[in-house]
């Protein structure tokens, strides 16, 4: 049975059938601070945009001045600081609460100084009206195609696995594509009444190139016919159990077999509804509405193949109000794109193909703060994510068409970019294991991230001891971060690929979400004074080496940094006696070093703040350091990431720039979330070398190794010197 929020506007709250009830800033968040809209109106559909600043706390660390009396004895103090940036919030529902929704808005707008709402869509003249009056705001529409492809281009740039392949038969039903680095060209297939054909070039040069008028109307009229059935939905849900054979002419039925010099296979539709011009009896309304799905999506499906290769396009796009994620539409299109293609153009479906007039509409209105200039992020503490609508699959599951569903998306303060030194950035996969398509690797690390969740609730209130509600927000953290992850073993493909990156930045952003920015920030300040007082015995103890005895030492001291931390690495010890001396090694010889750290904290990470005043530290007491910054051949650069893992396809332009200017020659990736869980196939340009130490036992043994094995994994690219790899050998 499917759910349905409704909205009572008599008691300013959110109801759902078997008596579930949503807050109203669950549904409208941060409603408040909205400065600027757009909206979608389809015929039965209503998306709506707004964009808001958000007020959150940030950890900030500030260097303690040593020189002075009143200096502490801490390297740094730690304070949690508010800071405002913005987020896009996308909302979908249901026009039949069009205007309880428009209440909504108008009562909890404050201070917005927005005259001007930007709409698009066929419904944006019908309710023009009611939208100007509800609100107090003119009602300026834009292009309907124009807003569509502004908003696909904007999330193929901004959410990675945004684009998906349907595989209904296979384990994972839903296989996500990486993100490109250049999106253009593409066509996007948009199938609504009827069908339009569109050849994207640029951001802003696209052509409508073809289209028909048989489409989603179609279906929904002639199904209607019939069947009798007057609801798209239902129509879809008769198709979904229905059996087309019992309508359709095969062609086993004409030659008794298939026609096998023609490739033609006897279950291949020879004739849409052909057994009914023949039988004489009565066909069930399940079985037509299947045939009929069928022709239609079969048309579509060849019509976007011939455009595809009159063009050489090979991205093809299917959105629209008849894919709407239904699975038997998808699985339809997917079937009949590869069959005319013989598999040579994939069928590609967008998981926010819902939003992208709103999105589209909105950036029209926001030209002039230039929004592409940024990079976006998707919040997934806010995003109710992709769920799957088959009957089969998950029967409780909601409709989609039937709920609220919501994006947010957060700028991030850097533009992210690719890595230059990527070998292949259109193959890059950052993450070693897909747990969308491994059910039990998926089941074990749910499994780690719930036990994992009662240390993790502690550590916040303890990072926040003068705040007497820390405890209370932190048990509804836990609530939120155990809801997502039983979310995603229902449906692990809701916000794209499921992969332990993907685990750790949900849990971040729901720590973010209720004011927890560095739960680690007083262990990782304990772990750094302590580690900072050993500094110069364990380099004295490095150089009274010879030269081979001293690259051995370098490397073991620095994945035993690894092993003796009592948290997560890169506090502490790894960073100050492991990474710092193998750094001090390098320029030493000559070389000049980039030491990439995160822009914001994760786990135990050290951020890019806090090891800016580290080596400030080490500096003071290491004329080595000293003499490496001094003469710009040791630079400590921002990663663009906060997490524990690292996407080489979402880095800093700036350290992107280095990277390039510097002309770099060698990778060194450190660490078990950037070197196994990310990175781990990852193929560069240059030489590079992957270290970490295993310590979970789990994935040892899936890795082939023991707890506490050693990966030391050094690749060169094709055309140089062989590989050379101690990948998992006991330390």
């Amino acid at each position: 049975m499917a759910e349905c929020v409704r909205l009572d506007s008599s008691t300013s709250s959110h109801t759902m059938d078997k008596s579930i009830t949503l807050p109203p800033d669950e549904i409208f968040r941060n409603l408040e601070n909205a400065k600027r809209f757009a909206i979608d109106i389809g015929g039965s559909l209503t998306k709506l945009a707004y964009y808001s600043t958000v007020q959150h706390k940030v950890a900030k660390v500030r260097s303690f001045d040593h020189a002075t009396k009143a200096a502490s004895d801490k390297l740094y103090e730690i304070s949690v600081q508010e800071e405002v940036t913005a987020r896009l919030h996308f909302i979908k529902f249901e026009n039949a609460y069009i205007e309880t929704c428009l209440d909504f808005i108008k009562d909890h707008l404050v201070n917005t100084d927005t005259k001007v709402i930007k709409a698009t869509g066929g419904g944006a003249h019908k309710f023009k009206e009611l939208i100007e009056r509800k609100l107090g705001l003119k009602v300026d529409k834009e292009d309907e195609m124009t807003c569509l492809i502004k908003g696909c281009n904007f999330v193929l740039r901004n959410i990675p696995h945004e684009a998906f392949v349907y595989a209904k038969h296979a384990d994972s039903e839903f296989r996500f594509q990486t993100t490109q680095p250049d999106i253009f060209p593409y066509l996007l297939v948009n199938i609504g009444s009827g069908v339009s054909i569109v050849k994207v070039e640029s951001e802003d040069k696209f052509e409508r190139i073809g289209g028909s008028s048989i489409g989603g109307g179609t279906f929904w009229g002639l199904g209607a016919l019939l069947t009798k059935t007057k609801r798209f939905d239902e129509l879809l849900q008769l198709a979904s159990k229905g059996q087309h054979t019992s309508v359709d002419m095969l062609v086993k039925d004409i030659y008794g077999g298939s026609y096998g010099s023609l490739g033609l296979t006897g279950d291949l539709i020879a004739s849409s509804f052909g057994k009914s011009a023949t039988a004489d009896k009565e066909f069930s309304k399940e079985d037509m509405a299947k045939s009929l799905l069928h022709m239609i999506s079969n048309d579509i499906g060849q019509l976007a193949c011939l455009y595809a290769k009159l063009h050489n396009l090979s991205r093809v796009y299917f959105g629209g109000f008849f894919i709407r994620g239904h699975p038997v539409t998808m699985h339809t299109i997917t079937y009949s794109i590869n069959f005319f293609t013989k598999g040579e153009v994939q069928a590609l479906f967008l998981r926010h193909e819902g939003y992208l007039g709103a999105i589209g509409a909105f950036l029209k209105g926001a030209e002039e703060d230039n929004p592409n200039q940024y990079s976006w992020g998707e919040n997934y503490a806010g995003s109710s994510g992709l769920m799957s609508v088959s009957p089969d699959m998950n029967p409780m599951q909601r409709a989609r068409s039937g709920t609220f569903d919501m994006l947010e998306m957060d700028r991030l303060e850097r533009q992210l970019v690719n890595l230059p030194l990527l070998q292949d950035p259109s193959s890059y996969i950052p993450d070693t294991m897909d747990l969308t398509e491994d059910a039990l690797a998926r089941e074990y690390w749910l499994y780690c991230f719930e036990e994992a969740l009662d240390g993790v609730v502690k550590r916040a209130v303890a990072s926040q001891p003068d705040m007497p509600e820390a405890a209370q927000r932190a048990e509804k953290f836990r609530q939120k971060y155990r809801h997502k992850l039983q979310t995603l073993r229902q449906q692990p493909f809701a916000y794209g690929s499921l992969t332990v990156r993907s685990l750790l930045d949900t849990r971040e952003h729901c720590l973010n979400e209720f004011n927890f920015p560095d739960p680690y920030s007083k262990i990782k300040q304990k772990e750094n004074d302590m580690a900072l007082k050993y500094y110069q015995k364990a380099v004295k103890s490095l150089e009274e080496l010879s030269w081979e005895q001293r690259q051995f030492a370098l490397v073991r001291v620095e994945l035993m940094a690894f092993i003796s931390c009592e948290h997560p690495d890169n506090s502490g010890v790894d960073i100050i006696l492991g990474v710092m001396p193998f750094v001090r090694e390098l320029l030493s010889r000559g070389t000049e070093v980039v030491l990439a750290s995160n822009s914001g904290p994760a786990l135990n990470d050290v951020t890019n703040g806090e090891l800016q005043i580290l080596t400030e530290r080490i500096a003071a007491m290491d004329p080595v350091i000293q003499a490496g910054l001094r003469e710009d051949r040791l630079m400590l650069v921002q990663s663009g990431s906060s997490s524990p893992c690292l996407d080489l396809s979402r880095l800093d332009k700036v350290l992107a720039m280095v990277v390039r200017e510097r002309q770099t020659d060698l990778v060194i990736i450190e660490g078990m979330g950037r070197a196994i869980h990310t990175n781990y196939y990852a193929m560069l340009s240059c030489e590079s070398l992957k270290m970490a130490v295993i310590k979970n036992s789990w994935l040892a043994d899936r890795l082939g190794g023991k707890l506490f094995s050693v990966v030391f994994k050094y690749e060169v690219p094709a055309g140089k010197p062989s590989q050379h790899s101690a990948a998992l050998s006991p330390l």
